[in-house]
């Protein structure tokens, strides 16, 4: 379906010289003379790159159909990774290479939200924050406070962040999904 790109809001997908994308920031621009302009950061399914592309007030974008649909993190294994439909429990496997920067914030029963593009995944959007527990860490070296220290702690997911001293092996942890930094305890 066209629309007019002044009608274009954040979220949708739209299609654009052969590659679809999600758009997610617009910004409609008047110049000092000529016609308004409407610059649209998207983010590419195919390369999951972001590009800033401007249409003409009066261009027609073609919209994609999509669906978004919560489901529920099961497991991973060599031909990818499993979630599970919570309404009706049916398994849907997605490709390694579609969770290239979640993987490291997944575990088992964590729920996310999937954007279907002709009942084919095309992202996962992860919360903001997650909680995950320290797997292992090395001992605060005593008396080293005088420049807010910190030290390395592997995750249970494989995930290594930087914590202060002392966080120590089990500790519950809320980390940043969008940089993978330490937030603090949970």
């Amino acid at each position: 379906m066209a629309i007019v790109a002044t009608n274009l809001k954040r979220g949708q997908c739209i299609k654009h010289d052969g590659d679809t994308g999600v758009i997610l920031n617009l910004d409609h621009r008047t110049p000092g003379k000529g016609n308004a302009l409407i610059a649209a950061t998207i983010r590419s399914f195919s390369s999951g790159k972001t590009k800033s592309i401007r249409f003409a007030s009066s261009d027609k974008v073609d919209v994609i159909d999509t669906d978004r649909q919560k489901l529920e993190f099961s497991y991973s294994d060599p031909s990818g990774y499993h979630f599970m439909d919570l309404n009706t429990y049916e398994t849907i496997t997605i490709e390694s290479d579609l969770l290239e920067g979640s993987k490291d914030f997944l575990k088992e029963g964590q729920e996310v939200e999937v954007l279907f593009i002709e009942d084919n995944p095309v992202s996962v959007d992860l919360p903001a924050t997650v909680v995950l527990n320290v797997a292992e860490s090395s001992d605060g070296v005593k008396g080293d406070t005088a420049n807010n220290a910190t030290k390395p702690a592997t995750l249970e997911t494989g995930l290594v962040v930087t914590v202060p001293l002392f966080v120590k092996p089990g500790d519950a942890l809320k980390v940043n999904t969008t940089d993978g930094s330490y937030l603090g305890r949970a």
